[in-house]
């Protein structure tokens, strides 16, 4: 597994950082966002899509109570999930994963996707995020090689 750190001091070198994270992503692939609430995870998000061109930071809203957003680009097909309010493997199966990872162009972002065994298994890397002091922010990004 390739492991990458990264350090950001504000919203706007997070955003930014989605950039430099983007290009490491190659889909097909599903990804695991772990940190506590606050890390700055969708706003992580956010950069990432603009990146890819998928959805405009604006556009980018967390997915807590609607479970999943999809963004289309031209050349991604971005589906950014949040588990946090699942309790079971059950409800997991219920969501459609493997039709969202089907598509040859589909990037998986799964915010709390730690919590469940089915996403742990499929999950071909983990972005960490920690809270520093202020907005700063700590990253360890490790993807299979």
């Amino acid at each position: 597994m390739k492991e990458k750190r990264f350090k950001t001091r504000s919203v706007e070198e997070t955003l930014a950082l989605g950039e430099r994270i983007a290009a490491m992503l190659h889909p097909p692939l599903l990804v695991i966002l772990r940190g506590e609430v606050g890390a700055g995870k969708t706003t992580l998000v956010k950069g990432i899509a603009a990146a890819l061109g998928a959805a405009s930071e604006d556009e980018v809203t967390s997915p807590t109570f609607t479970i999943v957003h999809e963004y289309a680009g031209t050349s991604v097909r971005l589906f950014h999930l949040d588990l946090y309010r699942l309790e079971t493997e059950e409800q997991i199966a219920v969501l459609g994963i493997d039709e969202m990872a089907s598509y040859p162009d589909s990037l998986l972002l799964v915010e709390w996707g730690e919590r469940f065994e089915s996403i742990v298994q499929r999950a071909a890397g983990e972005i960490y995020m920690e809270h520093g002091e202020g907005d700063e922010r700590g990253l360890i990004v490790r993807l299979k090689e």
